[in-house]
Formats: structure tokens, sequence, C-alpha cells
């Protein structure tokens, strides 16, 4: 069995989060409805505040791609090595 195999998340962990980000997201819409001042400084916050969770959503998605590929590297890179070695194992028997 692979020690490196991704269970997943559990149901519950995927509900919180989710859960989580509706609620920061109902908050801050909530907070730059009630702000007082002109309705563009308003749109301003808005439109920052919803480009920001936009950037933090693939700041995330970027750095796990990159972990992944990694892994997938480092798993390509052991299984050469450990071929070469099953290889030269084969080979130099008669050597030692």
């Amino acid at each position: 069995m692979d020690t490196n195999a991704y269970e997943g998340n559990s149901a519950q962990w995927n509900f919180f989060v989710k859960l989580s980000f509706g609620v920061a997201l109902a908050a801050t819409a909530l907070g730059v409805y009630h702000l007082p001042g002109p309705l563009m400084v308003k749109g301003y916050f808005m439109i920052s505040s919803l480009f920001l969770v936009y950037s933090a959503i693939t700041l995330s998605k970027t750095m796990r791609d990159d972990h992944e590929a990694g892994r997938l590297h480092n798993q390509i890179s052991d299984a050469r090595t450990k071929r070469m070695i099953r290889e030269l194992d084969g080979d130099g028997e008669g050597l030692s």
C-alpha cells in the first residue's frame, strides 16, 4: 500500500470550510453595505474584497498544484533510482 496516498477530507471538514467561507463572505458584504459614505466607496471596497477572495483561492490552488507536481516528480525519481539500483544489483553480483 502506498503510504503517500491522500485519504481526502472528511465530510464534516468540507462542510465547515464551506460554511466558514460563506459566513466570512456574508459578513464582509454586510459590513460594506453598512459603511457610511457614498456608493462609489462601497463599490470600491466590495470589488476589492471580491478580488482578495479570488486571489486567495487562486494562490491556494497554485500552491497545491505545485506541491502535487513536486510529489509526482519525487515519486518518478524514486522509481528510477530503485530501478537503477536493481539493475546494478543484478549486474554487480560477480564483482564482490
